[in-house]
């Protein structure tokens, strides 16, 4: 089947890695059919069009910068005949046979794939994975030594690079291609606003109870953070907890209790960072999970 793929990027405020990224699509050996860019910026970036008949980025104002909101309100603008919804963080690059191999993908598909994420080739490294696989970690259910699961307390585990494509239970949206028809029943939760960490594995994991997901091997790319855009070590912390308990209240089949205990782990670990690193942000950010953990016990979100 030869599908029709749309790409919808979210932004505010990042014109030069928006940019970048964009050289990365027009540089792709197969340009996606459509692009819809969500712009939460004062001054929206313009961006040239692609060569010959590459796709002309549309460029859609956004009132209030989240990345949920944003992505939903790009889902609204997608062309009527589109297959395939991909979606794309401004700090992503994509290799450039990455949409290529995605789609070669999706040509041998079954019905039963609902999405399937590029494959992030530069993944940092994961924090204290001595703690993370201990034993006692694993068998409480706070973590779990298999990469792309969703363990009892609501924790994701890294994904990482893969060399073959893999199945996993949530998938990163930052670079990532989805079944049109998916949109019919799942959305992104605009709870998370802002920075609206966790929405990916919020939205991914409902849509992996019903359908399979997939890292495609082959279909690569890197992501390279912009500085800033989590906030400070206090507010992130803060919104580290009380997203991680609204997506664990959200589902049956997670633990609250299980939650909180991995938190509280979380928080010691940003101690012990703090320590280790001497940097005034990690104990910020477990004075913010301690705030975190109060407010979510009381109810106040």
């Amino acid at each position: 089947m030869d599908h029709r793929l749309a790409f919808v990027i979210a932004t505010k405020d990042r014109p030069e890695e928006l940019r970048r990224l964009w050289r990365s699509v027009l540089a792709q050996s197969r340009l996606p059919d459509e692009v819809i860019i969500v712009d939460a910026s004062a001054r929206p970036t313009a961006l040239s069009a692609g060569p010959g008949t590459g796709p002309v980025p549309r460029v859609l104002p956004a009132p209030v910068a989240s990345a949920s909101r944003q992505r939903n309100s790009g889902l609204a603008a997608v062309s009527e005949g589109t297959t395939l919804v991909g979606f794309l963080d401004d700090d992503a690059v994509l290799d450039a046979d990455a949409v290529d191999e995605m789609l070669r993908f999706w040509r041998q598909a079954g019905p039963d794939v609902a999405g399937a994420a590029f494959n992030m080739v530069n993944h940092p490294p994961l924090d204290w994975p001595v703690i993370k696989r201990a034993c006692l970690a694993l068998r409480l259910g706070l973590y779990s030594a298999r990469g792309g699961e969703v363990t009892a307390s609501g924790f994701q585990t890294m994904i990482g690079p893969v060399a073959a494509t893999a199945w996993t239970a949530w998938l990163p949206s930052g670079a990532s291609v989805w079944r049109r028809e998916v949109f019919d029943r799942f959305r992104f939760d605009e709870w998370f606003a802002g920075y609206s960490y966790l929405e990916d594995v919020d939205f991914s994991y409902r849509v992996g109870r019903t359908a399979k997901l997939a890292v495609v091997a082959p279909a690569r790319y890197r992501h390279l953070p912009a500085a800033g855009g989590r906030g400070g070590g206090y507010a992130f912390g803060v919104r580290e907890v009380l997203n991680r308990v609204h997506f664990v209240s959200k589902h049956r089949a997670l633990s609250p209790g299980k939650c909180r205990a991995a938190l509280t782990l979380r928080m010691l670990m940003s101690l012990a960072l703090a320590v280790r690193e001497r940097r005034a942000f990690y104990l910020a950010r477990a004075f913010g999970n301690a705030v975190g953990l109060t407010r979510s016990v009381l109810g106040a979100a």
